[in-house]
């Protein structure tokens, strides 16, 4: 799951990372929300695997950390550079990374 501030802006990058994961022959289910949303969904009967913050909303960070390290959600702030150019495939690994035990 990928957050901004309305769930907009990661769209393309959401893209960008499904194109990734096919290439790479990875099934994943990736998607984009609203920071308003994040507590329902990490709280929800289907959360995420991880989060990824966009960095617009790196200043709710901490307070989400919290929340998901309660529900044991990993979760990370997307490299600012990685986000600017949309790259799909770094932010994917970011991800990945994260879920790996």
């Amino acid at each position: 799951m990928l957050a901004c501030a309305g769930g907009m802006s990661t769209s393309l990058l959401v893209t960008k990372m499904k194109a990734a994961a096919k290439a790479n022959d990875a099934d994943y289910q990736i998607f984009a929300t609203a920071a308003a949303e994040i507590r329902d969904r990490l709280t929800g009967d289907q959360r995420p695997d991880v989060l990824l913050l966009g960095p617009q909303i790196r200043y709710i960070a901490d307070k989400t950390q919290a929340l998901a390290d309660q529900v044991g959600v990993p979760m990370a702030v997307i490299n600012m550079h990685d986000y600017g150019t949309m790259n799909g495939v770094n932010v994917l690994k970011t991800a990945e990374q994260l879920i790996k035990p």
